[in-house]
């Protein structure tokens, strides 16, 4: 062990002198973490919906009332008043306004004959979060609005009653078991077979070569110094993280360890995929070309943004080989469900049995060569 503990002090020892691969390794996941947590799963408010009323009648006056109330409680949308459709669809088309609703010049004569009355809604469809986000509203707007006498105290339609076992949880929150996951892989990025491959430009891994240090032992050493680093990467991201986000409880002990475990483990299982995919690649601008095609490949597929039911055939396959799709599922349940170590023994599982076998793979294709 003492061949081993010599190489992974010497990495340990670079990696304090550079503080900017400190800050890129834990602070820039914090910086994504916040940027996306808050730019992405927000309620969209403030939309701006002109609104053409045509008809002016009591029936008219009252949806545009209801309009007013959903301005100033849910904010869903501000409306602005125009005199005719032209200048609203002016600005609608001119990016001013996100929609507009038109109001017919029959619209209270059909409401009091109960004729189908009908209220138009045109939308900039190019967004379809804005879009969708009016037309949801809307439509609910229009449920009470037609209301037109109490309904029966007991109903023979069916009603569905939602129970949500768990608070609600912001996307921020339901962000961070990725973000977390990802900080560990930059350390891995940046430890383990790449430390391998710039000693290789720089010539020192000649020193390794005259030692009597078993390959096994030489690859041991690097890996264990890039877990330790993705490790101290995980827990700052874990702890601060939680806090950011606004995780219930974040310092209960139970779940740091088990937090803790599963940062290991995940940093091992990463560290170590790395290490194979560098094993025998000598030129150093290799990594730098496929960094941020890995990132994308490994990170998206594996439900950290998205759920993974949403995603196509062909994706599912490498969800399901992903070692970020088990460490993010491991982390969703210690963060937001607080469970035990028996919900995430399958992920335990796997990226231990991932990081044997990449391990081994990578112990067999090492080469002590120049």
């Amino acid at each position: 062990m003492h061949r081993i503990w010599a190489i992974v002090e010497r990495d340990l020892r670079r990696f304090r002198r550079s503080p900017t691969l400190i800050i890129v390794s834990m602070i820039l996941p914090l910086v994504q973490l916040v940027v996306l947590g808050y730019a992405f799963g927000g309620k969209v408010k403030h939309l701006q919906i002109g609104v053409v009323d045509q008809d002016h009648g009591v029936p008219a006056v009252k949806l545009k009332e209801m309009f007013q109330a959903v301005a100033a409680n849910a904010a869903t949308f501000d409306t602005i008043a125009y005199s005719d459709e032209a200048s609203a669809m002016a600005d609608l088309r001119n990016g001013r306004i996100n929609g507009v609703v038109n109001i017919p010049p029959d619209f209270s004569r059909k409401v009091l004959a109960g004729a189908n009355p009908r209220v138009a809604l045109i939308e900039d469809n190019t967004d379809q979060f804005s879009s969708s986000a009016m037309e949801g509203t809307l439509t609910q707007l229009l449920g009470p609005y037609n209301q037109t006498r109490l309904p029966p105290r007991l109903s023979p339609a069916a009603t569905l009653s939602v129970v949500e076992i768990y608070p609600y949880v912001p996307y921020i929150q339901y962000l961070l078991p990725g973000t977390i996951a990802l900080a560990i892989f930059v350390s891995a990025m940046i430890g383990g077979g790449i430390i391998y491959i710039d000693d290789k430009a720089r010539g020192l891994h000649e020193g390794y070569l005259v030692t009597p240090i078993r390959k096994f032992e030489l690859i041991m050493g690097f890996n264990f110094a890039g877990a330790a680093k993705a490790i101290i990467a995980g827990v700052v991201l874990m702890t601060c993280g939680s806090l950011i986000a606004g995780i219930p409880d974040p310092f209960n002990l139970l779940r740091m360890f088990r937090m803790l475990l599963l940062v290991i483990v995940t940093a091992l299982a990463l560290i170590s995929m790395m290490f194979l995919l560098m094993v025998r690649v000598s030129d150093p601008l290799v990594p730098r070309a496929i960094f941020g095609v890995l990132n994308t490949v490994l990170f998206f597929p594996s439900g950290a943004v998205y759920p993974t039911q949403a995603f196509p055939a062909w994706m599912k396959v490498i969800t399901a080989i992903d070692p970020f799709t088990y460490a993010v599922h491991g982390f969703k349940e210690l963060l937001l469900k607080n469970t035990g170590l028996a919900a995430i023994l399958p992920d335990l599982a796997y990226l231990s049995a991932f990081t044997v076998l990449t391990m081994v793979a990578a112990t067999l294709l090492f080469r002590r060569t120049l």
